[in-house]
């Protein structure tokens, strides 16, 4: 699997599916409470250290960057989507939305005070991660938070029908916390709290890390 290749496919299947995808996501926040806790917790932390700039990658259709900027910060969206980036665009006219990519992000150095990546690290291969994640700690300024949500367990699989039942082709990796968390440590952030949830049999099957780019990397 080439990156242009994986790349391509999970830009064409959301495209495919934004506007069903929006429908879905469009009101689920309110029915998860740990989540929202989770976005308070990382809001009030950038309001605390002063406010700036906070990055939402990995977007959709705009609505975790909508309520960061209900509570009070300076959200903005990026997606690889450009499907997904239209609806937000839609859904959200008040807010700014750019296509773009977690794996070459185009924001300026030490630029931003806060960065969230809810659900779209799980489409990246674990070859790519560590680059991705070099970029999130280039962009954000040192001490500046970062929160990332995803799906626990130890495979990948091929997701090729989805919401609406349009066809996708796109890799789903689920990881554990703590190989996350080191890739993190390995690239200048300092894990500070993890979360983890449940699913209705008892299992861990997504976890929230809380991180900060450390002072002086």
């Amino acid at each position: 699997m080439s990156p242009d290749n994986w790349l391509a496919d999970t830009q064409t299947s959301y495209d495919t599916v934004a506007v069903n995808y929006a429908d879905l996501v469009r009101n689920a926040l309110s029915e998860l409470q740990y989540l929202r806790s989770a976005l308070a917790l990382f809001a009030d932390g950038v309001l605390a250290a002063g406010g700036g700039p906070v990055a939402d990658i990995g977007c959709g259709p705009g609505h975790i960057t909508a309520h960061l900027h209900e509570r009070g910060l300076d959200a903005f969206g990026v997606d690889l989507s450009p499907g997904m980036i239209a609806v937000a665009r839609h859904d959200h006219p008040h807010l700014r939305f750019e296509v773009g990519s977690m794996t070459n992000l185009s924001l300026p150095a030490s630029s931003l005070a806060g960065l969230l990546a809810w659900q779209s690290l799980i489409h990246i291969p674990d070859e790519d991660v560590p680059t991705v994640f070099e970029h999130f700690r280039r962009s954000l300024r040192p001490g500046g938070l970062l929160q990332l949500l995803f799906h626990t367990g130890d495979r990948s699989r091929l997701m090729t029908e989805g919401y609406g039942g349009h066809p996708m082709k796109v890799y789903v990796h689920r990881r554990q916390p703590d190989k996350v968390t080191g890739w993190l440590r390995d690239t200048g952030f300092a894990v500070e709290a993890q979360l983890l949830l449940n699913n209705p049999d008892g299992e861990v099957s997504q976890a929230v890390l809380f991180a900060r780019r450390e002072l002086g990397v």
